[in-house]
């Protein structure tokens, strides 16, 4: 007869309802695709994706069938690329001497905890870069703390703009910030009645504020910009509104362009995030932006290229425009060498822990395993709030 982890459970459940209040904005906003299914690390999920309808037409009455207007339902993969495994061991001295300390947490339960905080902060981490990297322009300035000044919430109004303007849906939209900035914010919470309620809810949800949930995240990116210098520029005029790909002229200047870099272009104030790039750029060569493109025309030959200097990547975006998949991993059909294993699934996350053990020689090892893929699907839908 199997061995049944009687002893664990609670403690795992006790550790659980810890882990699931600790400050994460990313996983709780974006759009999640658990199950407690097994699949392989590099397998793909299948994600639908319903194509926009550009079909239509004058309706004018008529006797007679009408032609059959399909579509097609295309999917996009989002790929398991991590499993991770926690472990912590235990003695038989060890348990006993633990176990008989009455309302507490344990250091078993402790170390339970730590196991699910690592997993939720490296995905929670996973989703702040991909989403910022993801992004399709961006508002504010380097280095300076959004709602800086009292009273004044326009840095969620103005990055709420680009995704009104990109057309993204505003139903279930957040915008995930720093502690810094959410200090700020907390500062003014006398004059939250402004945009919202005064409460602060779980799950690092401060308020709502202009139709979207403010979240803080401890897992913000900082990102650090590339070194191309003031000289660069696109080679040549032509580039109509929508170009994702431009090329950069030569001479070029130095340095690198990286992805998640802000651009600027001479006569267009919108700043731009990069995909990818031809990181050393002194023999020219191209970046692609994310999204729609540039919104306005370059029409002058040599414009110049301008990169915002390290930045801290507050993300405002809709729950529909970043995909995360978690999936239990895969085990042999015949199973393994553990003697017991346990399913749990956070509720407030959604994300499902395997944990298993292991027996050894007086002693026994304990592993609590998730694997999970992330993928931005509309970067139109997405707008980073510089800090």
């Amino acid at each position: 007869m199997a061995n049944v982890l009687t002893n664990l459970i609670p403690d795992a459940y006790a550790a659980l309802i810890a882990v699931s209040r600790e400050l994460v904005g990313f996983i709780p906003s974006v759009l999640r695709h658990p199950t407690t299914d097994r699949v392989a690390e590099n397998q793909s999920v299948r994600v639908p994706s319903v194509p926009a309808n550009t079909a239509g037409f004058n309706f004018v009455p008529q006797m007679g069938a009408m032609t059959a207007a399909t579509q097609t339902i295309s999917t996009v993969a989002v790929t398991i690329t991590k499993t991770k495994a926690y472990p912590f061991s235990w003695t038989g001295e060890e348990q006993k001497s633990v176990d008989l300390g009455p309302g507490f947490l344990t250091l078993k339960q402790q170390q339970i905890a730590q196991a699910f905080r690592a997993c939720v902060n490296e995905i929670e981490t996973d989703l702040a870069t991909a989403t910022y990297q993801g992004a399709s322009r961006a508002i504010g300035s380097a280095a300076t703390t959004p709602f800086g000044t009292a009273g004044d919430f326009s840095d969620a109004a103005n990055v709420r703009k680009i995704l009104v303007d990109n057309g993204a849906n505003m139903n279930d939209a957040s915008l995930v910030i720093d502690t810094t900035a959410g200090a700020k914010l907390r500062g003014y919470q006398s004059q939250a009645h402004m945009v919202g309620s005064t409460d602060p809810l779980r799950q690092g949800v401060l308020l709502d504020m202009h139709g979207m949930k403010i979240r803080e995240s401890a897992q913000v990116i900082n990102h650090t910009a590339g070194t191309a210098n003031a000289t660069a520029a696109i080679n040549s005029a032509g580039y109509a509104v929508g170009a994702t790909t431009l090329t950069i002229g030569l001479p070029a200047g130095t340095g690198t362009i990286v992805t998640g870099d802000i651009i600027t272009h001479a006569r267009d104030t919108r700043k731009y995030v990069v995909s990818s790039a031809d990181t050393d750029i002194s023999n020219g060569g191209v970046y692609v932006l994310n999204g729609s493109g540039i919104r306005q025309a370059i029409t002058t030959a040599s414009s110049i290229v301008t990169t915002t200097a390290s930045y801290t990547a507050n993300c405002a975006f809709s729950r529909d425009a970043v995909v995360l998949a978690t999936r239990l991993p895969a085990m042999p059909d015949q199973g393994d060498i553990a003697i017991d294993s346990f399913v749990m699934t956070d509720p407030m996350s959604g994300i499902s822990f395997d944990i298993r053990a292991y027996a050894g020689v007086g002693m026994i090892t304990y592993l609590v395993i998730a694997s999970w893929g992330v993928k931005v699907i509309k970067s139109d839908s997405i707008a980073v709030l510089i800090g």
